[in-house]
């Protein structure tokens, strides 16, 4: 099991050229969000496909600020996570995303691409310290960052279908 601290900035982009990526690794990812546990921690269940491998996880995050996340995630068996779906929150609909993990400047970033819009991406940067600067790639036209936008985050992405209004 892994319980972390997870900082990130989240940036709003045009989906960008593919070509132009130093992949790391493509992933199918279907997000779906549970009932909020009693301490009121946000809580999803994933089905990761990666080339021919299937694997699920279970999250748990509280947030403690816009940039900064404790995050309690752990693999699990299909079995389970069939089981989690039936605490699924009728109120969002389940995420689906392509994921694309990518270097640039020695800088791990991952590109969010929905099913709802392949026009436009979530770019997010892992960060170590809420002060570390993001050198962003500068093939990618980044639109604007959203770190401090809700409306952004993939729940508020799973109530509303589709990104907010430009």
């Amino acid at each position: 099991m892994k319980n972390s601290y997870e900082i990130e900035r989240k940036y709003f982009v045009e989906t960008p050229d593919f070509s132009k990526l130093c992949l790391k690794s493509r992933k199918e990812i279907v997000q779906t969000y549970l009932k909020r546990a009693d301490k009121g921690l946000q809580r999803r269940v994933r089905k990761i496909t990666e080339s021919d491998k299937v694997f699920y996880t279970y999250t748990e995050k509280e947030f403690l600020s816009a940039l900064i996340r404790k995050e309690k995630e752990y693999e699990i068996t299909e079995n389970e996570y069939e089981s989690l779906l039936m605490q699924a929150d009728e109120k969002l609909v389940p995420v689906i995303k392509v994921r694309y993990d990518f270097i640039y400047e020695n800088q791990l970033f991952e590109l969010d691409v929905y099913s709802f819009n392949e026009k436009y991406a979530i770019l997010e940067h892992e960060i170590d310290s809420p002060e570390q600067e993001s050198f962003l790639p500068d093939f990618i036209n980044v639109i604007k960052e959203v770190t401090d936008d809700s409306r952004y985050s993939n729940a508020a992405l799973a109530i509303a279908g589709e990104f907010p209004n430009q």
